[in-house]
């Protein structure tokens, strides 16, 4: 097979096996399939199947391949499922976050697949020579560290949208969890009255059996079918609450991991490429678009952490810090390439008019 059959089949298989896994994850939230390793499979699939598509590129254009758009999608999908891949051998977390996880993690490697391999022009995906600028060792170093740390803000912001939604009812920014522990203890409480009452019918109802009224007996027993379901459906309100606390907790702090993580990755990303723009156009930073965004994304979730880490602060406030950071990151990666301005115009999309 030649390599540009080779490159089709690879990024048409890659698409169909992340197609297959979103929607996986999306009906085993539903509908809480028994095959738990379906989805995980798919994404190791997907992982490998991308992973070959960049090893042939590589060795066709004989240079790292994230020299243009295509390349740099294909390895933000790439490192989307390697994410999804290590944190779901984590067991830190609870089953049901890593349901919701592959429901977030596969549609995005999805849409970054989908739009490198249907969406570019055809120019850009074929191999081609290095432009000037980037034949440079930094073309390694720079650019990889730069996609690493935006799958992982990606990733993260992600968690901390999902976050925002499954706490949209609760209208306390600040006291939202309290708020939800504090209806938590309330149902219990409640469930140790109605089982006090259950035991106090249990009594009257072994005493009605021995006395010779049929209709003090027949209300005993209505007494008791009556406390025994109001107990069992506290019961089931607790685990309501309870499920939702403790997978919205996860997602907040896993975000918060993430986040973490990546927010490193851009620094030496963004010192890097200040390195290596000093020996390429002779100054540390001239305020190209696509520096300002990075530095503003830098900003962005610098103060989230900020917050997080000196502040203190949890749950839905450094979550809106960090969706807005989702937005950000998009236009600073893919944005600032459909004006086509700039010093980092190899990269850009030509675009037709």
């Amino acid at each position: 097979m030649s390599y540009f059959q080779l490159e089709n089949f690879f990024s048409n298989f890659s698409f169909l096996i992340l197609f297959v896994s979103m929607i996986y994850y999306w009906i085993n939230i539903a509908f809480n399939l028994k095959n738990k390793n379906l989805g995980t499979v798919g994404m190791i699939l997907a992982n490998f199947s991308i992973f070959t598509l960049l090893i042939l590129r590589w060795k066709e254009s004989g240079h790292f391949p994230l020299s243009n758009l295509y390349e740099s999608f294909l390895f933000l999908s790439w490192n989307l499922t390697l994410i999804h891949l290590i944190l779901e051998k984590m067991t830190l977390f609870s089953n049901k976050l890593e349901k919701f996880l592959g429901a977030i993690t596969s549609p995005t490697a999805l849409f970054t697949n989908a739009f490198a391999t249907f969406s570019l022009p055809e120019d850009m995906r074929s191999p081609s020579p290095l432009v000037p600028a980037l034949q440079s060792n930094w073309l390694m170093m720079h650019v990889t560290v730069m996609i690493l740390s935006y799958s992982a803000l990606i990733c993260g912001s992600l968690l901390s949208i999902a976050y925002l939604i499954i706490t949209f009812n609760n209208n306390n920014n600040n006291n939202s969890k309290e708020k939800v522990l504090y209806a938590s203890d309330n149902i219990v409480s409640q469930s140790e009255i109605v089982k006090e009452q259950n035991l106090i019918s249990n009594e009257v109802l072994n005493n009605s059996l021995n006395s010779s009224s049929p209709i003090s007996t027949n209300s005993n027993v209505y007494s008791l079918n009556f406390s025994n379901n109001l107990y069992t459906t506290n019961l089931n309100n607790i685990n309501v609450v309870s499920k939702k606390i403790k997978l919205a907790d996860d997602l907040d702090n896993l975000s918060y991991r993430i986040l973490g993580v990546g927010f490193p990755l851009l620094t030496i990303g963004i010192l890097s490429g200040a390195v290596w723009a000093n020996e390429a156009w002779g100054s540390y930073w001239s305020w190209d678009p696509k520096e300002t965004w990075a530095l503003l994304t830098w900003l962005v979730f610098a103060i989230y952490l900020h917050t997080r880490i000196t502040k203190g602060w949890q749950g839905k406030k450094p979550a809106i810090i960090a969706s807005l950071g989702f937005f950000i990151v998009w236009i600073c990666f893919l944005g600032v390439n459909l004006l086509g301005e700039g010093l980092h115009s190899y990269g850009f999309i030509k675009m037709n008019g």
